[in-house]
Formats: C-alpha cells, structure tokens, sequence
C-alpha cells in the first residue's frame, strides 16, 4: 500500500531531472562557447597565429544587416509556428518537398543578408577557391594523372588551397558544372545551395527506413533551420553534405543494388574530401541497424566504393598517396601556426555555431539512451560465458569473438538509428578533432557530420521542440549579422 504514492510521486521527477540536465548541458555549450571566444581574443591580441580573427569561426567581426535579414525571420516563424506541428501529419512526399523547399529559402535568406554578390555568386570565386583552376583544366586525364604532383606548395604549378586539399573529385564537379554550361561563381553558389538542402531529405528518408518515422518527421524543421546553412550558402563543403546524406540514405532503402548504389556515391564522396574516410563510422552504422540482408548490403556497399577507387587510381590518383601529400602541404600553411591546444577543444565551439545549441542536450539524451542495450549486451556476454565455459584454442577465440559480435550487433540494434547515428557521428568528429588535421574552419568542415548529430533531437520532449528550434533560429541569425563569414 505504501509504494504506491512513491511511485506516482516519483513519476514526474524523472523528465524533470533529465529536462534540468538539458539546461546544465546547454550552460555548459555557452560556457565553452563563451570560453573559446575571450580566448581567442586574447590568443590573437598576443599574435598567436589563429588565422581567425573572430575565433572560435573563421570569420570577421562585422556587424550588419541586409536584403536577406526579413526573409531569414519570416522563413524561421513559419516553421516554428506552422511548420512544428505540420510536420507530424503531412503526407511524407510533401513533408520531404516542403523541408527541401523551406531548406533553400533558409540558406538563400542567410546567404544574402551579406548581399548577392558578397553572400553567394563570388564565393567561390576567389583565389583560394575550386573556380580558380576550372579554366586551367583543359584535359580532365591528363589533371588526374598529374594531380598528386601539384599538391605541395611553393611550386609554381601548385594548386590553390582548396583544390590542393581535396582529392580530384571535389575539382571535378565545378570543371563538369563549367563543361555543361553552368560555369560562373553564381551557379556554382546555387548548387551548393540546392544540394545542401537535400540534407533534409535524404537525413529522414534514412530514419524512415530504419523504422524511426517518428524521430525523421521531428527532424525535419530542425534540418530546415540548420544553423549550419550560413555556410552551406555557399562553399562546398554544403554540397559534400549533400552527398554523404545521400549515400548513406542509399544505404538504408531498398535491396543490394540500392546499397551498390550508395557505395558509389560514398566512394565518390572519398574522393570529396580525405577527411570522408570517417563517414565509414556512420555507413556501418547504418548497416548495422539495417534489419534486412545487413552483410549482402555491406558487400553491395564496398563493392560500390572499390568501383569508384578503381576508376580514380586507373585514371592515375591514388587517394593514399593524395592524403600523405596533403598532410605535409597542411602544414605548409597556417596550420604550422595554429596552436593544437587551443583549437582541439574551442573546434567544439565552433562546431556549436553550426549544429547549433539543441545537439549538446540532445546529444546528451542519446548517450543515456544507449546504455541500457550496452548493458544489455555485456549481461548477455557474461552468461554465454558462464553457460558455455572457456573453450581454449582457436575454436574457443572464435566463439567468443561470434557472441562479442552477435551481443554488440542486438545492442546496435536494440538501440535503434536515433542513438546510433549521433553517436557515430559524434566519434567521427572526435576522431577529427583528435587527429589535429581540423584546426579551425570546423563550422563548415564538419557540416556533413553534424547533420547527423542533430538526429539526437528525436530524444528531446515533443513539447520542447518549438524552443529549441527558436535557439537554432537565433544562432544561425545572430552568427550571419554579427561575423562575415569566409569559405
């Protein structure tokens, strides 16, 4: 008789503790936030060699407003208003359009709050920039052949920065935009625009076929007001997002030819950017939620991916020698300067500024969702264990390594994609961080991870929703009127 009052009084202190470690979180974000900031100030008052006058974001001080301003707070009250509770009952077809439509007037608006031509047509532009070399590439063969040999710096046929850091492929999609009649800094601004965007299809078509309707129908106007946008409009690291979310999409529906196709298109992105090699975290999370054929899948995958390496390393770039060479042209430029002990915690700012002050609690949330089926796993480990004794040898080493797999493989699953995506996402972001090959710039590097990491927000209360999309609102407004930004 006496336990029933505990449990009803006990019943509301759960979401209330968990909704006060959601603000605890968030103090913490803008305390890291705040942290990364005054220090950078100080790091570049003392001539530290940052390279980022507004660290933590490679960006200006400029406070500012512009055409786009009115724009950018109309798309952002329509969504939240409207847009919220919409997005539980559209029909799915219209949902995907609409998020896709509401994504580019969000980037557009963002983009063009710094004007037409400073905002998108000549980002991409500059000397630094993929548009650069388009009118040195007379023979697409021949640039493929030679690329590795214009990697390094201080050599009078070096690559600008952009394409010298980057496998061929990211080149490529420029000099075939140019070959079809679609050259020019406006253009290419344009589909970085209209490619970006499609993160906000491909992300909850990816849900929706691991079986997370619920959770890809919440997300999208959170992808819509990706504070992130301020740089997929333009660079094109907005269009890599694009890509991988493709893939991965790819990856999720369908049969073996469909994950064949998602392999190609993950295998190209290796050939976007060196940095994609960690993306393989997310693939395989994926495949491992995936309920269906998981390995026939995997083997269609990297039978995708192979084709594409194929196809590079016989037109002559090998993506190994590629990545060796552009490790030593990175520190041939600001990297020897920026300092590893600021930028490996204050990149986590700045990637705050881009996923935005939802990711940390929602992130949060899909952590402590993770450790039941962990604990789950390991129970069952140690009871196969107890049950079927030591077995010594190879055939015991491989027992043990089938039931290791088999537990982990129904924790992944158990788990389910909104706390596996995250936490892939997350431990791919670590690892960059880590490497110290992402010093700076990560608000707009990062960006094909983070969309990920804000799959995390399926964990937050339905009735927080509106909220913590206002905070991603304000962010993604606040950063675009108060720095220039720089591709």
């Amino acid at each position: 008789m006496t336990s029933t009052p505990t449990r009803t009084a006990a019943a509301p202190a759960a979401p209330a503790r968990r909704g006060r470690a959601d603000l605890v979180v968030l103090a913490v974000e803008a305390a890291l936030l705040a942290a990364a900031v005054v220090v950078g100030a100080v790091l570049n008052a003392r001539g530290s060699g940052l390279h980022a006058d507004a660290a933590p974001a490679y960006a200006t001080w400029r406070p500012h407003v512009g055409w786009g301003t009115p724009a950018v707070v109309l798309v952002a009250v329509v969504v939240l208003v409207w847009g919220v509770p919409w997005a539980r009952t559209a029909r799915w077809g219209r949902l995907l359009l609409a998020g896709w439509l509401a994504s580019v007037a969000w980037t557009l608006a963002l983009a063009l709050v710094d004007g037409w031509s400073a905002g998108l047509a000549e980002r991409l532009t500059t000397q630094a920039e993929y548009l650069h070399e388009v009118p040195r590439v007379t023979d697409v063969s021949a640039v493929l052949a030679g690329f590795t040999g214009r990697i390094l710096d201080f050599q009078p046929d070096s690559w600008s920065t952009h394409t010298a850091g980057h496998p061929p492929g990211a080149l490529l999609v420029f000099v075939w935009l140019d070959r079809v009649g679609l050259g020019g800094g406006a253009v290419a601004g344009l589909v970085c625009v209209l490619a970006g965007a499609t993160v906000a299809v491909s992300v909850p078509v990816t849900l929706r076929a691991l079986g997370a309707d619920g959770a890809a129908r919440a997300l999208v106007p959170f992808l819509v007001l990706l504070p992130g946008a301020v740089w997929v409009g333009a660079s094109a690291d907005g269009l890599f997002a694009g890509v991988v979310a493709a893939g991965l999409a790819l990856l999720a529906t369908g049969g073996r030819w469909t994950a064949f196709a998602g392999g190609l298109v993950l295998g190209f992105a290796l050939h976007l950017s060196y940095g994609f090699v960690l993306v393989g975290l997310l693939a395989v999370a994926v495949l491992a939620v995936r309920a269906r054929d998981g390995w026939a899948a995997l083997a269609a995958a990297l039978a995708g991916v192979a084709a594409v390496v194929v196809a590079f390393t016989t037109a002559g770039f090998w993506w190994w020698d590629g990545y060796r060479l552009v490790v030593e042209r990175y520190y041939q430029g600001w990297a020897a300067d920026r300092p590893y002990g600021y930028w490996v915690w204050a990149n986590l700012a700045a990637l705050l500024l881009s996923a935005g002050p939802a990711v940390g609690p929602a992130l949060r949330r899909a952590l402590v969702a993770a450790v039941g089926p962990v604990r789950g796993a390991l129970a069952r480990l140690a009871a196969g264990s107890a049950d079927g004794g030591v077995i010594a040898g190879p055939a015991g080493r491989i027992g043990r390594a089938a039931r290791w797999w088999s537990a982990m493989a129904g924790a992944v699953r158990g788990a389910g994609p909104v706390v596996v995506l995250p936490v892939a996402a997350a431990l791919a972001v670590v690892a960059a961080d880590l490497s110290g090959l992402s010093k700076a710039e990560v608000e707009r590097i990062w960006l094909p991870f983070a969309v990920w990491l804000l799959v995390a927000v399926a964990h937050l209360p339905a009735r927080t929703h509106r909220w913590w999309l206002a905070g991603q609102a304000v962010t993604a407004v606040a950063v675009n009127h108060l720095l220039f930004t720089v591709s």
